[in-house]
């Protein structure tokens, strides 16, 4: 004896076997956010950018011995990055350090870009204005981050802060900083009004 069939349940014919239907990949496009069936050149339909996922970003190994023309490279006066940093150190615009030589702005962007050379007379201007020593101007970046640091790690007050801002992360230093500034402007304006 056959066993009963429930209702629900339903036997395909014998004389129609089921077809196989091919399943189409549904994909998002990253850039428009179009959602899409994969095409056959695997690009978008509206903004014709690839769907396929960029492959990972292999780190460099870290390099046991140095590469002699690496240093070569680096070492050396690096006079645009070092107006740059000053710069920003003196929390001066391009504008307002140009204003300070006598200079277009154009000229302090090519000396930050690297496309402009200053001469001697213009690297005399150019230290007068961010209130430091030639040579501050001259020397790598390495050596005058260490330089800078060792002079403000006189100071106890912040060499004690230093042993903790290694521990915070880039949004922890952004908002510890903007704080420090803020606290800063209102002791120079609270200093102002107390000497007029």
């Amino acid at each position: 004896m056959m066993a009963p069939v429930s209702p629900l349940e339903v036997q395909p014919h014998a004389e129609s076997p089921e077809r196989e239907v091919p399943q189409r990949e549904v994909l998002r496009c990253e850039a428009c956010k179009l959602v899409q069936f994969r095409t056959a050149s695997d690009t978008c339909r509206r903004c014709k950018k690839s769907l396929l996922p960029e492959p990972p970003k292999v780190q460099p190994a870290i390099a046991l011995v140095l590469d002699p023309t690496a240093e070569t490279r680096d070492t050396g006066p690096q006079v645009a990055a070092a107006v740059r940093d000053l710069r920003h150190v003196r929390n001066l615009s391009q504008r307002q350090l140009a204003a300070r030589m006598g200079v277009p702005r154009t000229y302090i962007s090519k000396i930050e870009n690297g496309k402009a050379m200053p001469t001697l007379s213009s690297l005399d201007r150019l230290a007068r204005a961010l209130q430091v020593d030639i040579s501050a101007l001259l020397r790598d970046a390495h050596t005058r981050h260490r330089d800078e640091s060792a002079v403000l790690l006189t100071d106890p007050f912040l060499a004690e802060i230093a042993k903790y801002t290694a521990h915070l992360t880039s949004t922890q230093k952004s908002i510890f900083l903007n704080h420090v500034r803020e606290l800063s402007q209102n002791s120079n304006q609270s200093r102002n009004r107390r000497m007029a």
